[in-house]
C-alpha cells in the first residue's frame, strides 16, 4: 500500500470512519491490451489477455488493500496475501488496527484450509459454501465490494490495461484506491 493511501486511512481511523466489524473481499478482471507480468488468458473473455484486480474493503467499502494477478490466477490465491497486506490503520481510540471481526467472500474463497487459516487467527469467517448458501443472503453484504470495485473502475486508466509492467498497473490501483479514500475523508470535511 502506497504511503499516501495509508496517510488518509490513517485520518479515516482517527475519525472513526473506518467500520471494523468486517472485510468484504472480491476480484474483478480487466482486459490487457499490453503487459508481460501479471498477465494472462482471461477465462471470461474467450482467452484473451487480462488482468485481475484484487480489493479487501472494510464493512463499508473503502479499500484497504488492493493488488493484481493475471486473469487465469483463481480468486482465491489472492485470499492470504490481501489479509497479510492489511496495513496498521489509526484508530479512533487506542493502538492501530489490522484486523476485522468478520471476513466475507463469495464462493470462490471457499475451503477448508481458508476456514481454518481464519479461525486459527481469530478471524470470524462469512464464506458462502459452494452448493449450500445461495449467493442472495450473501447480497446484501456484497453489494459494499461492488461497488468499491465500480468507484476503482471509475477510473479510465484501470478500465483496460494498457501498462507493460505489472508494477505501474499496481501503482495505478493504488492510486485510484488513495483518491477513493480521500474523497470519504473530503466529504466528512465539508
Amino acid at each position: 500500500m502506497a504511503p499516501a493511501t495509508r496517510a488518509v486511512l490513517d485520518e479515516l481511523g482517527a475519525k472513526g470512519e473506518l467500520d471494523w466489524t468486517s472485510a468484504i473481499i472480491d476480484a474483478a478482471s480487466v482486459r490487457a491490451k499490453r503487459g508481460g507480468a501479471l498477465t494472462g488468458p482471461n477465462p471470461v473473455d474467450r482467452g484473451k489477455k487480462g488482468s485481475k484486480l484484487h480489493v479487501l474493503s472494510e464493512a463499508q467499502g473503502i479499500p484497504l488493500a488492493v493488488a493484481v494477478s493475471g486473469a487465469n490466477v483463481h480468486d482465491s490465491q489472492a485470499f492470504k496475501p490481501l489479509l497479510l497486506g492489511l496495513p496498521a490503520i489509526r484508530s479512533r481510540r487506542g493502538p492501530r488496527r489490522r484486523r476485522p471481526v468478520k471476513v466475507r467472500a463469495d464462493k470462490a474463497y471457499f475451503s477448508a484450509e481458508h476456514l481454518a487459516w481464519l479461525r486459527a487467527r481469530g478471524l470470524i469467517p462469512r464464506i458462502a459454501r459452494p452448493g449450500v448458501e445461495s449467493g442472495e443472503r450473501l447480497g446484501r453484504h456484497r453489494w459494499k465490494i461492488e461497488r468499491s470495485i465500480a468507484w476503482l473502475f471509475g477510473y479510465r486508466r484501470l478500465t483496460v490495461r494498457y501498462e507493460r509492467k505489472g508494477s505501474h498497473f499496481l501503482a495505478f490501483l493504488g492510486l485510484a484506491a488513495a483518491l477513493v479514500c480521500y474523497k470519504k475523508l473530503a466529504k466528512l470535511t465539508t
